[in-house]
């Protein structure tokens, strides 16, 4: 199997050819937006960073993404240099600038800025913090569900690397996603500390049995406003929703797998390691969960 895809493939725009980037307060031709080789997230992966869609003029769940970003800093103790009223503006001036209106990618990136000497240690940041926002017109494509492989790189401990931060050191995940490449995967599903069944590489996870849909517990895996989102839905709606602990015996025995993100939303699963899930298509389910997400988008974005 060489026919690789990724859970966040989009459509092929032109207009992304001619977008205006946020670079510290200035918007930039994509050639000419660049930061320093001394950039603390260039030599490092010091910072953390926001994924943002935009729907109908209206960034989603827009609040929820600014909290995290807010926590994330604060936990790495970064000073992102503006509030969130600073934030949430630069963000719609990127939009305007670029005239996006739905159907619009934003990423935030803030790192700890330019360090004065190539050494991990944080005072030796003298400038900064920077902060980018790479903008996209941005539709997801995906012809067919997406195939997943078990690794062996974890999501791990909250005192080695909290998985719920969204840092720009992604290493772990991206090693995750190469082994799945070389099993023939599109993306890899990550077992926690327990060996029990956890996220993939890039997104939060989900099967369905009898009916019911179970997540892991969360203890470590990125806190997904999708996933919660998700979570909510079910319990409004009279479907059986489960946060525990559960095995790939559990997972491969599924009706339905998806996976949940701010970019794909909701992603079918149609085989892990090798086993078809259900019947390897979009499931009930996961179809009306979408359905029901896209009603919560719509009552958020008229």
């Amino acid at each position: 199997m060489t026919d690789h895809q990724t859970t966040h493939q989009a459509e092929e725009d032109a207009r992304n050819d001619k977008i205006l980037i946020y670079v510290d307060g200035q918007l930039k031709p994509k050639a000419e937006a660049t930061v320093s080789v001394y950039d603390s997230g260039f030599m490092l992966g010091d910072g953390v960073w926001e994924g943002l869609r935009l729907y109908n003029g209206t960034w989603a769940f827009v609040d929820e993404h600014i909290d995290r970003l807010f926590e994330a800093a604060k936990a790495i103790d970064l000073d992102i240099g503006m509030d969130r009223d600073g934030v949430i503006a630069a963000l719609e001036q990127t939009r305007e600038a670029n005239g996006m209106t739905t159907d619009a990618h934003a990423r935030l990136m803030v790192t700890r800025g330019v360090k004065h000497r190539p050494f991990q240690h944080p005072a030796l940041s003298r400038s900064g913090p920077t902060f980018v926002i790479i903008m996209e017109h941005s539709k997801p494509k995906l012809p067919r569900p997406i195939r997943l492989a078990t690794v062996p790189h974890l999501r791990g401990l909250p005192m080695t690397q909290d998985p719920k931060l969204n840092s720009h050191s992604k290493l772990n995940c991206i090693l995750a996603c190469i082994a799945a490449e070389k099993a023939g995967a599109d993306e890899a599903l990550m077992l926690d500390v327990n060996g029990f069944v956890n996220t993939t590489n890039a997104c939060n996870f989900f099967i369905v049995k009898k009916g019911a849909v179970w997540t892991s517990t969360g203890d470590y895996c990125m806190n997904g406003i999708t996933r919660q989102k998700v979570i909510d839905l079910c319990h409004a709606n009279g479907i059986p929703c489960y946060e525990r602990n559960f095995s790939l015996v559990d997972t491969y025995a599924a009706e339905e797998a998806f996976l949940t993100g701010t970019f794909g939303a909701q992603t079918p699963v149609s085989e892990i390691d090798g086993r078809v899930i259900g019947t390897g298509e979009l499931g009930p389910v996961t179809t009306r969960l979408r359905a029901l997400y896209k009603e919560l988008i719509e009552s958020t974005a008229p």
